[in-house]
């Protein structure tokens, strides 16, 4: 997937094919891959950096960041379905059914957090 800096280069790139003429084509070309290759080599970098700092995270005893992003999503989820169960359970069982159905959210979002620490 290209981003827009590397859709500007390219065109950049053939724009200056184009008006510098066909003999300067593997200058241009070379200078377009070292581009795209240093930008690789940043990527790549900064993933180094996030690792290092994830073993520093660890061997501290704290937690590294988050990778994955389920729990936002459940949170969402959970948030977007209590307000039809809530409605449901307050017409079908009142107060009562309210409290049972926020619990089981809870529940559900709590049992994930607890699923997910690490074993120490």
């Amino acid at each position: 997937m290209a981003t827009d800096e590397v859709r500007k280069d390219l065109r950049a790139a053939v724009a200056a094919r184009q008006e510098l003429g066909p003999e300067y084509e593997a200058e241009i070309i070379d200078s377009f891959l070292e581009k795209l290759d240093a930008r690789d080599a940043e990527r790549r970098g900064q993933a180094v950096e996030l690792r290092a700092q994830d073993q520093l995270l660890e061997a501290a005893g704290l937690k590294p960041r988050e990778t994955d992003p389920g729990g936002l999503a459940l949170a969402i989820i959970s948030v977007v379905a209590a307000i039809p169960l809530t409605a449901i359970a307050a017409d079908m069982m009142g107060l009562d059914g309210v409290v049972i159905v926020w619990l089981g959210l809870v529940g559900i979002n709590f049992a994930r957090v607890l699923g997910r620490r690490n074993p120490r």
